[in-house]
């Protein structure tokens, strides 16, 4: 049985679907402080700051080593560069994702081989990776989508029979966890987006790379720094993609409140979960509500364009993640007449509602109220 609502809405006009303007008011006097020192120190890219967070997050994540990168998108580019996959490899990833994890494989030089997801959870069908190996793939690259983690044990066993390497998008799942490990230490290594609106975001671009190879570390800090492990010494042919200090030293205020800001989002999901009640909404898995990061709360809706309508005419923001799949983009002209059924569903479906560590229990309240009265 879920549970009946207690509605509380005083004074609610208006909830929109993110403030980050809110979300980092608590932080401003750190990050205040933090600035300032970096621009009072006089070294701006890799330095201290930059070596504090990357020791800190790999920390976090379990992993023996981060490498700072400018986005998120470059620290899966730099990831498939290092691997040394002959050109033209083939790199299964999801269809159903956002276009970044699809680009990064193209700008490394290689061919992504598209996936259906799972309708329920809306990640990569574990079960369906198999029958999408050749001789030319190298890889898989899942994502941890809206902040929940892939089924990781069945994709190893798959990667392993085939000796593929395995890759994390994890830019939305700082801090989910899979069978008692976090994003960031499921497989060979993990790309990172620190991206204002992420669950960790800094106030600018910035990414990173996790993985506990020694080898695949130590490239990919030489091919962040334009292929140079040494001044003026190039190994390889790189990219400037590089953290710099201010961010760096944003991020690690923010990185002491990552725990306490996940465990918040938990509980407005198992609000969601257990309290919306509608059946025209359908809403995510609930097993492992107290594993996942929940950056976004993703429900689907036949009409999505009206059940927006609806909430937005009772104050309530929403956003799309995402309206059109990958294969469906114009910078994919060459896949536009391919079908990808569930994955083509599911985007014509999903909504994402406000979930955020700002919004007070009556706003939660009020959000199930009007969810449950559409």
């Amino acid at each position: 049985m879920k549970k009946e609502t207690k509605l509380s809405t005083k004074g609610i006009k208006n909830i929109p679907f993110l403030d980050l303007k809110s979300i980092n008011r608590p932080f401003e006097k750190e990050i205040n402080n933090a600035v300032r020192q970096v621009t009072s120190s006089g070294w701006y890219i890799l330095g201290e700051e930059a070596k504090k967070f990357e020791n800190a997050f790999a920390k976090f994540c379990g992993a023996k080593h981060c490498i700072g990168v400018a986005n998120g998108l470059d620290a899966l580019v730099l990831l498939l560069k290092a691997s040394n996959f002959p050109q033209d490899s083939e790199i299964i990833v999801p269809a159903n994702t956002y276009i970044a994890t699809i680009l990064a494989i193209t700008l490394a030089g290689h061919k992504p081989i598209l996936v259906e997801p799972d309708p329920q959870t809306f990640l990569i069908d574990a079960h369906k990776i198999e029958e999408k190996i050749s001789r030319n793939t190298k890889a898989i690259l899942v994502v941890h989508l809206y902040g929940k983690c892939c089924e990781m044990d069945t994709i190893l066993k798959v990667a392993q029979r085939y000796d593929l390497k395995v890759f994390e998008d994890a830019a939305q799942a700082h801090g989910a966890i899979y069978e008692g490990k976090r994003a960031g230490n499921l497989a060979d290594g993990a790309g990172f987006s620190f991206y204002p609106t992420k669950n960790l975001g800094a106030l600018g671009d910035a990414g990173a790379i996790t993985t506990n190879d020694n080898l695949l570390a130590e490239k990919i800090r030489a091919l962040r720094n334009y292929g140079s492990g040494k001044k003026y010494i190039f190994e390889f042919q790189g990219l400037n993609s590089r953290l710099d200090e201010i961010q760096a030293s944003v991020l690690n205020v923010k990185l002491n409140r990552i725990e306490e800001d996940n465990f918040i989002r938990q509980k407005i999901a198992n609000r969601y979960l257990s309290e919306i009640n509608n059946d025209k909404v359908i809403l995510p898995p609930a097993d492992t509500c107290k594993l996942d990061a929940w950056h976004l709360f993703v429900v689907r809706v036949d009409n999505r364009d009206n059940f927006r309508k609806y909430l937005l005419e009772n104050g309530i923001g929403t956003d799309i993640h995402y309206p059109i799949p990958p294969h469906k983009q114009l910078a994919y002209r060459e896949w536009n007449n391919k079908t990808f059924t569930i994955t083509e569903q599911i985007h014509e479906q999903v909504v994402s509602i406000p979930l955020n560590v700002v919004l007070s229990e009556n706003e939660v309240t009020y959000i199930i109220d009007k969810i449950n009265k559409y």
